[in-house]
């Protein structure tokens, strides 16, 4: 039964080599339309990357601050 299992995968021809299925095809053509626009960060400026990374960390160090008050490890002195 399994004998000849690699013959009979090679000699089916369930999608022909040169050509994509119909879904594969858009998908293939909406990666080359988004990798022909430009990248979002690639555009900006250095300051405005170093304004985007420092409103990032933060927001960051502001989410674990919340999160260490909600959970009573830290807590403000009174």
């Amino acid at each position: 039964m399994l004998d000849n299992l690699r013959d009979d995968a090679d000699s089916s021809s369930y999608f022909d080599d040169d050509e994509l299925p119909d879904f594969l095809e858009d998908v293939e053509e909406e990666k080359q339309s988004e990798t022909s626009s430009a990248n979002f960060l690639t555009d900006l400026t250095p300051v405005q990357r170093f304004i985007i990374a420092a409103m990032l960390f933060m927001a960051v160090c502001l989410i674990g601050s919340m999160f260490l008050l909600v959970t009573g490890r830290f807590a403000i002195p009174s």
